[in-house]
């Protein structure tokens, strides 16, 4: 496989060059300043104790003990924040119940009151002058519990007789949502030749950041106003949550503040207790309060994702022409709801479509309470899911009717021609050329040559594959109404350029990306130009980084400010030089007359300018706008492995990425997200999974038993891009920070069922014990073929 050359190179600091980044230099000499940077040496700290069942009933508590240990400021409960007033953290996309009512939504406190739900659940905080006297004091926090039954698989818990979480919701099913059109579906599967079925199970997985959750928090009885410090890839709307749901001030009151992040994926986009707590414990104590989770608090308080399973059926006719499509869906929610929790499970569906023209497709997804962490959005946040079901049921057909798994999705795919295009479920693609990126992907990865290959690897007394995936997800959503999202610029009279965002950068590149877009459009150099995120009190509005929306609506209200100040700029060089602004001409940062030499540069007209009448020289402009329509980012995954039948062992030779990402502003970045995507939805088919035991204790607590991949897991991910503009925003720009986990579970699991004949048989995670018995159950059911046939 090859990595082709990036479009437009040599363009540098505009849109389409590929600088390297510039915070790249203060991470790696490390300058990064991240939460636990912002510690003084007098801050106390908190500590949570945490429920050690997975479900039970709090029969008594006693914390006299660890209140009068050295060093404790303060010991806090459940009944003491019931009696303080706090409020609870809200779901914020709510679903209906199977008979049309409003789903139920479990109230989610600071700390748990009168049961508990999971293992991890916080019961208790401590603050105390240093870390290890807090952890001490959590030793003499006496709980009584009464333990309950528990369940964690979320198809167990839809079933009738299962343990039940909430009095409230007895059957434990939350909500049930449905999409697309089910008299049609049920016609079309009725009237198809073939019929194709498949179980899926997707696996729970834990977000993992490189740093751990933490945060700092103080609060000033002077202003009764707080500060909270913390990794958030959505600070404004942290600040609403907190403030107004949680600690019921105006949200004004609270200052937010994200610095460097290291790794979020979704998981920092949440509101947790944790957080409200160190601000109450702040109050309490009149002392700075810092938190910080150790590496097995997370596996048990952070909110996890995915974890459900499926049931999904294709109808083809007679010639491989998909006809409908129907699935269902038991999605986990854990024991309550985290601020999306019911994101991954509904929101996203629409990619069960895929790229094809499936005419019927009927979804139906049922939201389970069970005794684990909430889920929440994490890279891909449902659309991983709705792809793997869809492709691999493409392999699977394909496989049953004896035709070419490729000939067969171009056969079904939508052309470029019949854009924009309405598929059967949810979504109206705008932009695309699926069978276009197929074929680039192919002839990249050398499809054709796979033969000869496959033979080398069975000389070697291994068994080779080859896998396929198309991936096509909604970004910068949601579809209805996409959010809309902030941006201020000002230029001063010594030619320093500010631009402040209301999107997080927690890896993504922001810092160099945006510079590209203002050095595109006002010509300054990049090392004139300051990047401010993060913060409540300096950015004035924001709906933050997630679901692949930065570049597409923020660096589009970006944009629109910069255009802004230049046209400021602009009427004052017509005025000054005397001239109709259609007169001038604009390059290098600089306005000229046409045809002559006489001209202003931004920065003396930036001198002459003042934004309001006694304020310091400048232009400025601000701009909060929402994009015309959601964007469709798509990819084509080619994934190749081999497999070694006396162990099970999956080793992955090789893997391209096809993407079309509309118009890439830094392609460097851009294939470093999708490669970055890949190794995460890799990592989730070949080794990742949240594992319980039979009583609800978690298995996996620590990185010995969650397995992570290394770089020695991974081939040299390659790729390429073939980009098709979007109209929806005017940058072009469809958004890449997803696509690789989309689209890398489907391709690898796809090519494990090629190389060894196990088509219906494989759950992730591909562990080699899963693959050492789906072998034998194959060599079994082959034998067992034989002998019928030979008797």
């Amino acid at each position: 496989m090859t990595t082709l050359p990036a479009p437009e190179e040599g363009r540098g600091w505009r849109i389409g060059g590929s600088p390297r980044r510039i915070e790249d230099a203060r991470f790696l000499t490390g300058a990064g300043r991240y939460v636990d940077d912002h510690g003084r040496p007098d801050d106390a700290f908190l500590v949570i104790l945490r429920s050690p069942h997975p479900h039970a009933v709090i029969v008594a508590s006693d914390t006299a003990a660890a209140a009068s240990m050295p060093g404790v400021l303060a010991v806090l409960t459940g009944e003491a924040e019931a009696a303080a007033g706090f409020g609870t953290f809200s779901n914020r996309i709510r679903r209906e119940r199977a008979d049309g009512t409003p789903m139920f939504e479990p109230p989610r406190h600071l700390l748990a009151r009168e049961r508990v739900r999971h293992v991890g659940e916080a019961v208790a905080a401590i603050v105390a002058t240093s870390e290890s006297e807090a952890r001490d004091a959590a030793d003499h926090v006496v709980i009584e519990y009464r333990a309950l039954s528990a369940v964690t698989d979320p198809a167990l818990a839809a079933s009738p007789g299962a343990p039940s979480l909430w009095d409230e919701q007895p059957d434990n099913r939350a909500f049930v949502f449905r999409a697309g059109d089910a008299a049609a579906t049920a016609r079309g599967l009725a009237s198809a030749t073939h019929v194709v079925r498949g179980r899926f199970t997707i696996p729970r997985l834990a977000g993992c950041a490189m740093e751990a959750r933490a945060c700092i928090a103080e609060h000033d009885p002077a202003t009764h106003s707080y500060t909270l410090i913390v990794g958030a890839q959505t600070p404004h709307t942290l600040r609403q949550e907190i403030a107004q749901r949680i600690l019921r001030i105006p949200a004004e009151r609270l200052r937010v503040v994200s610095p460097d992040v290291g790794g979020a994926f979704g998981l920092k986009g949440g509101d947790f207790p944790e957080y409200g707590l160190a601000l109450w414990a702040a109050r309490e104590t009149g002392r700075r309060v810092r938190w910080r989770a150790t590496r097995s608090e997370a596996f048990l308080a952070d909110h996890q994702a995915r974890d459900n399973a499926w049931e999904a059926e294709l109808g083809l006719d007679a010639e491989g022409r998909f006809l409908a499509l129907r699935a269902r869906s038991f999605a986990a929610l854990g024991a309550s709801l985290a601020y999306a929790g019911t994101h991954q499970a509904t929101n996203n569906l629409g990619g069960l479509a895929g790229p094809y023209r499936t005419p019927a497709l009927h979804v139906e997804a049922i939201g389970v309470f069970t005794n684990a962490p909430p889920v929440a959005p994490y890279r891909g946040a449902g659309r991983p899911e709705a792809t793997f079901v869809m492709e691999r049921l493409v392999d699977m057909a394909a496989d049953a009717l004896g035709l070419d798994r490729i000939a067969l999705r171009l056969r079904n795919m939508a052309p470029p021609e019949a854009m924009p295009f309405r598929t059967g479920l949810v979504y109206t693609y705008d932009s695309g050329d699926f069978p276009g990126l197929t074929r680039t992907a192919l002839a990249a990865a050398d499809w054709e040559g796979f033969a000869s290959r496959r033979a080398a690897s069975a000389a070697r007394g291994k068994r080779r594959g080859i896998g396929f995936a198309f991936a096509i997800e909604i970004a910068g959503g949601p579809l209805e109404a996409p959010l809309e999202e902030h941006a201020a610029v000002s230029l001063d009279a010594s030619g320093r350029l500010a631009l402040r965002v209301g999107t997080h950068s927690h890896g993504q590149g922001h810092e160099t990306a945006f510079r590209q877009i203002a050095a595109e459009v006002l010509g300054i150099a990049p090392d004139a130009i300051g990047f401010i995120q993060g913060d409540t009190s300096a950015v004035a509005h924001g709906r933050g980084t997630f679901g692949s929306r930065s570049i597409s609506t923020g660096g589009s209200a970006l944009l629109g400010a910069l255009h802004a100040i230049r046209d400021q700029a602009q009427a004052e060089a017509a005025r000054a030089l005397e001239v109709a602004p259609a007169d001038l001409e604009f390059a290098a940062g600089r306005f000229q007359v046409a045809g002559t030499d006489r001209g202003m540069s931004l920065v003396e007209l930036a001198a002459r300018m003042r934004p309001t009448p006694g304020t310091e020289p400048g232009l400025s402009a601000a701009i909060t706008r929402a994009p015309a329509g959601p964007t469709f980012p798509n990819s084509a995954h080619v994934c190749e492995v081999e497999v070694d039948p006396e162990t099970g062992e999956v080793r992955i030779l090789a893997y391209l990425v096809a993407d079309d990402a509309g118009r890439l502003i830094n392609p460097m970045l851009a294939h470093g997200q999708t490669r970055g995507g890949v190794a995460q939805g890799l990592g989730e088919a070949l080794m990742e999974r949240i594992v319980f035991d039979p009583y609800g204790q978690v298995l996996t607590g620590s990185f010995q038993d969650y397995a992570l991949p290394r770089a020695l897991d991974l081939p040299d991910i390659a790729t390429l891009s073939r980009g098709v503009p979007t109209a929806a925003n005017p940058l072009g720009a469809k958004g890449v920070g997803e696509g690789g986990a989309v689209g890398a579970p489907a391709a690898l699991v796809n090519a494990v069922a090629h190389a060894i004949g196990a088509q219906p048989a494989l759950h992730m995670p591909l562990t080699a014990q899963t693959i050492w018995h789906a072998l034998c159950c194959a060599s079994a059911a082959k034998s067992q073929s034989a002998t019928k046939e030979f008797a």
